[in-house]
């Protein structure tokens, strides 16, 4: 295999997809370098190679490595709070592995690109980060909340986005963690938007989060049967709750990966 394959295999792996190549060749035609960037080359050394180049080629190319492996460590230490946040409700069990499962297969199941289901995806785990800010008496009250509890509660989509806006690599989840609570019908929170104002990554995730939490036992309910979560869903989607179409593309999904199984 060429340089070009093994540059384009590191890139397309996410394990090794931050490694810093350089590619060094003797070819000098414009359409050779277009090529190397195209594999995903980060730099593009052509011979007579001259060693002081290179190493300050790599010296810099290092440097934003590590900006980037501090970006990482950044991200991370949100994911592990959103996990303790999940931790803190004894209801939820696996909630936000599951909402990011879902929310990435239905991303994938509707063509969306690379970045949108990774942002999908991470919008599972980071959701309901800002419930960091309610207080457990709120968090794992097993019967309804009063309203001033609720108003509480309420502001934990706001919270969340304020907590990750610092990191730009988080720019495309920031509107799933803010508006996945919207109505279609402009009764939900904290915005109050409707329809195809609400960004449709968050109508996305909303989907799956109400498929979820229909689907899994609670002290104040018990769990539905897809078909009835299916029923409950397509019914408050009429009344104006969900995206109607996103609701019945999620339960088409559903059905062909249960007759392909």
């Amino acid at each position: 295999r060429s340089g070009y394959d093994l540059c384009r295999e590191l890139k397309e792996d996410p394990a090794t997809r931050l490694i810093p190549v350089v590619m060094i060749t003797g070819l000098s035609d414009r359409s050779d370098r277009i090529r190397g960037i195209e594999a995903g080359a980060d730099d593009f050394l052509s011979k007579p190679l001259y060693p002081e180049e290179l190493y300050a080629r790599v010296k810099s190319l290092l440097k934003l490595k590590h900006f980037t492996d501090e970006l990482e460590n950044a991200e991370a230490v949100l994911f592990t709070l959103a996990l303790g946040v999940e931790a803190r409700d004894p209801f939820t069990g696996d909630h936000c592995s599951r909402l990011a499962h879902y929310a990435g297969d239905l991303g994938r199941h509707l063509h969306f690109d690379y970045e949108n289901v990774v942002a999908l995806e991470r919008g599972g785990y980071l959701h309901d980060l800002g419930k960091i800010k309610v207080p457990d008496e709120i968090l794992k009250k097993g019967s309804q909340l009063t309203s001033a509890e609720w108003e509480i509660m309420k502001q934990h989509p706001a919270t969340g986005e304020a907590i990750c806006q610092p990191l730009k690599s988080f720019r495309k989840v920031l509107p799933i963690i803010r508006h996945h609570h919207e109505h279609w019908n402009g009764t939900g929170y904290p915005d109050g938007l409707d329809g195809h104002n609400i960004p449709v990554l968050a109508r996305v995730l909303q989907v799956v989060d109400v498929f979820d939490a229909l689907i899994t036992a609670r002290p104040y309910k018990p769990a539905l049967s897809h078909m009835h979560a299916k029923d409950t869903m397509l019914r408050e989607a009429k009344r104006g709750l969900w995206d109607y179409e996103l609701v019945r593309e999620f339960f088409g999904m559903l059905e062909s990966k249960r007759r392909a199984a």
